[in-house]
C-alpha cells in the first residue's frame, strides 16, 4: 500500500518531522525553578551544591592555605584540634593533621578532584549508556539483544568491583608510578565503565517508544537516515531521564572515588581527595586525633547528600505523572 500523502495534504512529511514532539522546556517556562524555590529541601541542597561546586572550582579563592606548599605547612602545628576544643584556634576552624596542613583547605582541595573524578564518570558513562541505549532501542533485532545481553552480564558485578579491576588492569599496564600520575583519568574511566548501563536501559526504553511515534515514520518519509532520527528526534526526548540518572548516579561516583581512595586503589596520598584524606585521619582516629578523619568525612556526607537530594527533586519535578 502506498504511503504517499496527497498533494493538498498541509501535513507534508517535512512539516510533520518539524511538528515532531519537542522535549520538555520545563528549564524554559520556569516549572523548574518555581517548584525548587517551593521545595525548601531542595533549595538548600541547591545551595549547598552550587557552594561546594564553586569551592571546587576556586580552591585558591576558598581555601584560607596552599596545603601543599611547603612553606605554608609546620609540623610544629600538627595535631591541632577544631575551634571549639581545647586547644584550637581560629587559625585552623577544623583543626590540623599529622602534618600541619590545615583540615579546611585539605578538604576544599580535596572537592576539586573528587568532583573532578565524579563528573568525568558521569560524562563518560552518559556518553556509552546513551550511545548503546539509542542504538539497541532503535535498531531492536539481534544488535538489540546482543548489547543488552552485555548490559546483563555487567549488571551481576557491582560497580566497585569493576573498578577495582579497571584499576589493576591499569596498574599492570602502566606500573605504580605512571599510574599515580595518571591516578585522575584512570578513575574516571573505572567509573564511566562501571556506570553506563543503567543509561543505556533507561535509553533502550524511550527509543523503543519513541521509534513508533508518527514523527518517526514521517522523518524516515522525508529521508532522514538513521542516525539523524536517533539524534535530532530521539535523543532530545530522552535527555529528561538522563539528567535524573545523572544526578543520582555522581554521588554514586564520588563514593566509589572515594573508597577506592580509601583501600589505596584511587587517588595516591599526595594528591587531596575526600577519600585519602579520611585514609590518612583513619590511622589517628582512635589515638584522639578523631578531628583528621571525620572532618573529611562529614564533608563527604554533605556533598553526596546534597546531590542526592537535588536528584530526589528532579525525578519529582520531571515526572509526567506527577504534573
Amino acid at each position: 500500500m502506498s504511503m504517499a500523502l496527497p498533494p493538498s495534504d498541509p501535513d507534508t512529511p517535512a512539516q510533520i518531522t518539524a511538528a515532531a514532539p519537542a522535549p520538555r522546556r520545563r528549564w524554559a517556562n520556569g516549572l523548574l525553578v518555581s517548584g525548587l524555590l517551593r521545595d525548601k529541601t531542595a533549595l538548600v541542597a541547591a545551595v549547598v551544591l552550587a557552594l561546594l561546586l564553586l569551592a571546587a572550582a576556586f580552591p585558591a579563592f576558598f581555601a584560607p592555605y596552599q596545603v601543599f606548599d611547603l612553606r605554608q605547612i609546620s609540623l610544629m602545628n600538627a595535631f591541632v584540634p577544631p575551634v571549639w576544643i581545647d586547644g584550637g584556634s581560629w587559625t585552623f576552624p577544623l583543626g590540623t593533621d599529622d602534618q600541619g596542613r590545615d583540615i579546611l583547605s585539605a578538604i576544599i582541595y580535596g572537592l576539586r578532584v573528587s568532583l573532578t573524578v565524579g563528573l568525568g564518570g558521569v560524562a563518560l558513562a552518559v556518553v556509552i549508556g546513551v550511545t548503546i541505549g539509542l542504538i539497541a532501542g532503535f535498531t531492536g533485532g539481534i544488535v538489540d539483544a546482543a548489547l543488552m545481553r552485555v548490559a546483563d552480564v555487567q549488571l551481576t558485578f557491582p560497580a566497585i568491583l569493576i573498578a577495582v579491576m579497571i584499576d589493576g588492569v591499569s596498574r599492570a599496564i602502566l606500573g605504580d608510578t605512571a599510574r599515580a600520575e595518571a591516578a585522575v583519568v584512570v578513575l574516571i574511566i573505572a567509573v564511566g565503565l562501571s556506570g553506563w548501563v543503567e543509561y543505556a536501559r533507561a535509553v533502550r526504553g524511550a527509543a523503543m517508544v519513541e521509534r513508533r511515534r508518527d514523527y518517526v515514520a514521517a522523518a524516515r518519509l522525508s529521508g532522514v537516515g538513521s542516525a539523524g532520527i536517533m539524534v535530532r528526534h530521539i535523543l532530545p526526548n530522552v535527555l529528561t531521564a538522563v539528567m535524573v540518572i545523572g544526578t543520582i548516579h555522581l554521588g554514586v561516583a564520588i563514593l566509589i572515588e572515594a573508597t577506592l581512595s580509601f583501600v589505596g586503589l584511587g587517588i595516591p596520598p599526595t594528591q587531596p581527595s575526600l577519600g585519602t584524606l579520611i585514609r590518612v585521619g583513619n590511622s589517628y582516629l582512635l589515638s584522639g586525633e578523631w578531628w583528621i578523619a571525620i572532618m573529611p568525612g562529614i564533608a563527604l556526607l554533605i556533598l553526596v547528600l546534597a546531590i542526592n537530594l537535588l536528584g530526589d527533586f528532579l525525578r519529582d519535578a520531571l515526572n509526567p505523572r506527577l504534573r
